[in-house]
């Protein structure tokens, strides 16, 4: 691709720049937007500069990586809603031999696990988990939290949804699912066993205190309800929208506020309606409120709807934010029925997707597949998708396009490529040393998109 006119290349790298520090700098001092924000603003820069048209920044928005992305998030907070997390936090203590088998355990629990449900999912949910099996045997949390972080990098590499920017490459690249796991399959094992034996050797002497019985993790029989599926957090902050309200069932809810492993997770800081752990506090005074609060409800041309986002302070101090409806407990052989089901139609999902079926729109049937199983109003659970990770995606789509149009890629990538070839160990090594360095200096999703695109469009 020939080099633009200099000001549109001028404008273009200025726009890009832009992007670029608010993705590796969310909170860079002289413009703290975070990185959502920042790179929104990247892309409606290429388009108010002219280095784009808004028909050319539509274009470049991936709507199947979206899809994909959104398909596996909702997935995801259904798999946790059916305890699928539970199980593997057992895994983890089960007939436990001390602790250099606890940390092994979480090695190969969280590759696992990240390679199927995603790393931030895994991370955010396994944490909890390995804290009380490592105070439960004695044993310090360090070694297992660095093995639970590292191994849920590595074994997220073994899939297109492990990890965003696996989705970026193999569909930008077309590369299959099947292909792709069997590709990369061994690399992942043999950095999974090397990541092991790294942190056995590292901390073999704090492994000895561990006590070989087994943990159990106190896991309740009935079904968790839906203002308390809020331990697994995609979303950084909930949305101000509405929520259903039905007589003789309403009860404060809950922003569900939770913490975030991913790094474009913006986390929410508790505030004087939690009760210091992001959960908002159902006490009996609050109930009392309940009617005071129903008077802001109206009613919307189609019928009658609760009006979201209620503010307002009780006598507590506490500030109430929504109207959330309680869910009525399943009976437990209901119970065993539905998670069974979502456990089945998730397997269904990942046997399309070896089977080289779309992998956007096999995520996205899954994913409505398990609302329509559910049977009740999903907002609550869309609400826990990551609209903040879909709409950085959107903004990095359409600045990485417009900063591929100046041309500058095109040419840097030419005069590297002699040097980067894949066909020798040299370009190999080459190329796997400039990515290594991009992906931590620049961040990983944004070198992903840069290097697909570009590559693709040679």
């Amino acid at each position: 691709m020939a080099m633009e006119p200099a000001v549109k290349v001028a404008l273009g790298s200025a726009a890009f720049a832009i992007f670029w520090v608010l993705a590796v700098f969310p909170a860079v001092p002289f413009l703290p937007i975070g990185r959502t924000a920042g790179s929104l603003l990247g892309a409606m820069l290429m388009v108010l500069l002219g280095v784009m048209s808004a028909d050319q920044a539509y274009a470049a928005v991936d709507l199947p990586i979206l899809g994909l992305l959104f398909g596996t998030m909702v997935v995801s907070v259904y798999l946790e809603r059916a305890d699928m997390f539970r199980h593997l936090g057992h895994l983890l203590s089960w007939r436990s031999q001390g602790g250099r088998d606890l940390l092994v355990r979480t090695c190969a629990v969280s590759a696992l696990a990240s390679a199927l449900f995603t790393n931030d999912t895994c991370c955010v949910v396994l944490t909890e988990f390995i804290l009380k099996i490592a105070r439960q045997n004695n044993l310090p949390p360090k070694p297992f939290l660095l093995a639970l972080a590292s191994s849920a990098n590595i074994g997220s590499a073994a899939t297109p949804i492990g990890n965003p920017q696996n989705l970026v490459i193999a569909v930008q690249s077309g590369i299959s699912f099947g292909q792709f796991v069997f590709g990369i399959l061994p690399a992942t094992l043999i950095g999974s066993v090397v990541n092991a034996a790294i942190l056995l050797c590292l901390y073999w002497n704090q492994l000895d205190g561990g006590k070989p019985t087994e943990v159990v993790v106190a896991v309740p029989t009935e079904v968790v309800e839906e203002e308390d599926v809020t331990s697994h957090r995609f979303s950084p902050a909930t949305m101000s929208h509405p929520r259903s309200h039905r007589p003789g069932t309403s009860s404060l809810g809950s922003d569900a506020v939770g913490s975030e492993v991913n790094h474009y997770h913006e986390p929410v800081k508790p505030d004087a309606a939690t009760n210091g752990n992001g959960y908002h506090d159902d006490s009996a005074k609050q109930q009392q409120q309940l009617p005071a609060l129903t008077e802001g409800i109206h009613h919307r041309r189609g019928g009658a709807a609760a009006v979201g986002a209620v503010n307002g302070a009780g006598k507590d101090g506490h500030s109430f934010w929504s109207l959330e409806e309680k869910e009525v407990p399943m009976e437990p052989w209901k119970s065993k029925l539905w998670k069974t089901c979502v456990y089945v139609i998730t397997l269904g999902m990942l046997v399309a997707l070896l089977l080289g079926l779309n992998m956007s729109w096999s995520a996205i049937t899954a994913a409505l597949a398990l609302i329509v199983l559910d049977f009740k109003d999903a907002r609550p659970c869309l609400e826990k998708v990551s609209y903040p990770l879909l709409l950085f995606f959107c903004g990095m789509f359409i600045t990485v396009d417009g900063f591929n149009k100046t041309g500058i890629p095109s040419a840097l990538w030419e005069f590297m490529e002699p040097y980067a070839r894949i066909d020798t160990p040299s370009g190999t090594a080459i190329l796997a040393l400039v990515i290594l360095f991009l992906s931590n200096v620049a961040s990983n999703v944004p070198t992903a998109g840069a290097i697909s695109v570009t590559k693709s469009e040679l």
